[in-house]
């Protein structure tokens, strides 16, 4: 069993995909709104707040600390994964100073976990996720459909004029 199918049964939820296979967020798909207060009103973590946060820019990530001191593991691979890959300009957003978008943003992506990824306002996932874009290739396609270059591209060829 892959582990975005594991992630899905094991906390028992659907995970809409895209046409990669890349599960997508709730808004995108057209899913069912989040109840209760998260889904109401304009708190930090209202499903409104965190359409803007997702759609403010070409490259979001949601994480546990910030890109210049990650607070947990998986935060710091994320960060990891988009500086070998040469993407220095994304917001950060740190759920950690904030509960009401923690509990937020994993309502509207209906995903439990931190980090996440979102990639032109779409729900990419968590750090599996984006390291397995990072080894299969994807993660330089998806970013050069947002204009960003990925500087492995440029690395493989320094490497073939040697």
């Amino acid at each position: 069993m892959s582990r975005v199918v594991w992630a899905a049964w094991r906390w028992g939820s659907a995970v809409a995909r895209g046409p990669a296979g890349r599960p997508l967020s709730q808004a995108a798909t057209g899913g069912a709104e989040g109840g209760g207060a998260e889904g109401s009103g304009g708190g930090s973590g209202s499903r409104e707040a965190v359409e803007r946060l997702v759609r403010a820019h070409p490259v979001v990530v949601f994480m546990k600390g910030s890109p210049e001191q990650p607070l947990c593991g998986f935060s710091n691979a994320v960060v990891q994964i988009l500086r070998l890959h040469g993407v220095e300009d994304y917001n950060a957003h740190d759920v950690l100073q904030d509960p009401d978008l923690r509990q937020g943003i994993k309502n509207y992506s209906n995903w439990p976990t931190i980090p996440q990824v979102y990639l032109n306002g779409e729900f990419v996932g968590g750090c599996d996720i984006l390291l397995q874009m990072h080894q299969n290739g994807d993660l330089v396609e998806e970013l050069k459909k947002l204009g960003i270059r990925s500087a492995l591209l440029d690395a493989e060829k320094d490497q073939d004029k040697k």
